[in-house]
């Protein structure tokens, strides 16, 4: 099988079961819902990820899919899919929970690698050194982890994050999230523009315009590094 037409077929196979699954919600399956557990997702990610930064290497590290912003989209997208796959499974047993968690937690990572080294030509992590991995794209320790928080997820915080968005004001919060919807587009194509602009500096292409003498002092070589490990680099 042709090995690109099989990634199309799995990332649509991924989209499907996402939407099939939306759909077996009530209320919270508004994108208004949506969208805030995506965002909140990102945020607490973005948290996590750097207090165990400062913890195992006494350093912070900017875990931002974007340049601006606390934004973990990894854990955006990790939230809406354990949401989506498991609120119909909430009151199941916590070992059919934890199979599904460790299932769906595993395609999506293999999806946002896959994904990240088509668009931006590289990947976030390797896992290649870890026993039991896929391509150095997921592997069954990280694996366990998606398993283990499908069920805290769905059981915990799933519940105790819908009564935090209903208690905002409905008209505000459709309001903020218009507009951080439009601010993370353009954080999404600034990130993209420093990217290649970092790589044109490496290779020793001066700026040209101002942008990019801009770019150059902000979100340069040193900034990108922090942000995804020295992996963005050609």
């Amino acid at each position: 099988m042709d090995k690109p037409n099989a990634n199309k077929r799995l990332l649509a196979f991924i989209l499907y079961v996402i939407i099939y699954n939306v759909r077996s919600m009530e209320k919270e399956k508004k994108v208004y819902y949506l969208f805030w557990i995506f965002i909140i997702g990102c945020v607490v990610g973005y948290v996590v990820e750097g207090i165990f930064s400062l913890i195992k290497w006494k350093e912070f590290i900017n875990h931002s899919a974007v340049v601006i912003g606390p934004f973990n989209a990894a854990y955006g997208l990790g939230a809406l899919l354990l949401s989506a796959i498991l609120y119909k499974f909430r009151d199941d047993k916590v070992w059919k929970i934890f199979i599904i968690g460790f299932i769906g937690g595993s395609i999506l990572e293999y999806i946002m690698s896959l994904g990240m080294e088509l668009v931006l030509g590289f990947t976030a992590w390797d896992y290649s050194r870890k026993p039991l991995n896929i391509n150095g794209r997921i592997c069954v320790r990280y694996s366990l982890f998606w398993g283990a928080l499908g069920v805290i997820w769905i059981k915990y915080i799933y519940p105790w994050l819908i009564k935090l968005i209903n208690k905002m004001d409905y008209k505000v919060g459709k309001k903020i999230a218009i507009w951080l919807s439009v601010f993370l587009v353009f954080d999404v194509f600034l990130t993209g523009v420093a990217i290649n602009r970092a790589r044109q500096k490496e290779k020793g292409i001066e700026a040209k315009y101002k942008y990019e003498e801009i770019l150059d002092k902000t979100f340069n070589k040193e900034y990108l590094k922090n942000m995804y490990n020295d992996s963005w680099s050609d």
